[in-house]
């Protein structure tokens, strides 16, 4: 689906085709028909408009007859059925410029997207290289919100896996693993093509414009560095939590062997005084409360001595 939006007097309208400073916005569903239309109309390579639809586009910019473009990635939630992936992925944003005109190709819905969409009436078509930023800046604040969502997340899991022996909290632990893997992926790809936007200018950037998108490269490497911290203390829990399990684990096994002691002694006992052969009190009248005192005698004293050791 194709949605063309012009700003006419700070309000947003959407029009019917694609007008001189107007925004052009591609969003699933697809047709290849449309995709040929729009490159025609437009003078777009297709491939520019085929590449959003690969998933694992990284980050790039280039240039081909004039037209410029961008591939950034975003963060999006993830709605697969499958309840071990991540709860998060990342998507590219095609962001194209031709002469007139400004194209976004999403291969996916996206929150960046529509934070631009509502803020477009306070933008300047003729300014497109600003447009651009705009969107990276929504990007920037979409990867800071998801971050803080999947460090609320984390926070929520721990604490249920205090007072759980279960394994789904360390299974949500591991779908927000997951999630900052492709965080910091996207982020690290995102701050390469901001840097190299600096530096060799291709947006062709005012002082003000290079300004703003030093802010951008900043914000960036904070959301970066943020990612890196709660995969680091992630990381840190879960090996901490596997250390648990497993000295739990020993734990219990000791607990198991001093009472599989405990029992074994009395019963030797017992099968002593049930052989076929003279044993001392055999026949005295108190021969059957013997081998029970004995076996409590014994089970106490090893009881008492595990206890001292603290293997209870």
């Amino acid at each position: 689906m194709i949605q063309y939006f012009k700003n006419v007097e700070k309000q947003t309208i959407e029009t019917d085709k694609p007008e001189n400073g107007s925004w052009v916005n591609v969003v699933p569903p697809f047709k290849e028909e449309e995709f040929t239309e729009l490159s025609q109309t437009l003078q777009i390579p297709i491939e520019f408009l085929r590449d959003s639809l690969d998933i694992d586009e990284r980050a790039r910019y280039e240039i081909t007859d004039n037209v410029k473009f961008i591939v950034i990635k975003t963060p999006a939630e993830n709605n697969s059925f499958n309840d071990s992936d991540a709860y998060y992925i990342t998507i590219p944003i095609c962001i194209i410029l031709t002469d007139n005109q400004v194209v976004t190709v999403n291969s996916f819905d996206n929150g960046a997207i529509k934070k631009f969409l509502n803020s477009f009436q306070r933008r300047h078509p003729d300014k497109r290289s600003m447009m651009v930023l705009k969107i990276f800046e929504k990007v920037v604040q979409n990867f800071m919100e998801y971050l803080k969502e999947i460090n609320h997340r984390r926070n929520l899991y721990e604490a249920k896996l205090y007072d759980s022996n279960r394994n789904e909290e360390l299974l949500q632990l591991m779908r927000i693993q997951k999630s900052l893997v492709y965080f910091v992926t996207a982020l690290r790809t995102n701050e390469l093509l901001m840097m190299k936007l600096e530096r060799t200018n291709f947006l062709q950037l005012t002082e003000e414009e290079k300004e703003f998108l030093n802010d951008l490269v900043v914000d960036t490497s904070q959301a970066l560095e943020m990612a890196h911290i709660y995969t680091n203390i992630l990381s840190s829990t879960l090996d901490a939590f596997a250390s648990i399990i497993s000295n739990n684990l020993n734990n219990v096994m000791k607990r198991l062997t001093s009472i599989t002691i405990i029992l074994s002694l009395p019963a030797l006992v017992t099968s002593i005084y049930g052989m076929n052969v003279d044993i001392p009190y055999s026949h005295s009248p108190h021969s059957f409360y013997v081998p029970v005192i004995l076996s409590l005698i014994v089970s106490v004293v090893i009881g008492w001595y595990f206890m001292k050791k603290k293997w209870f």
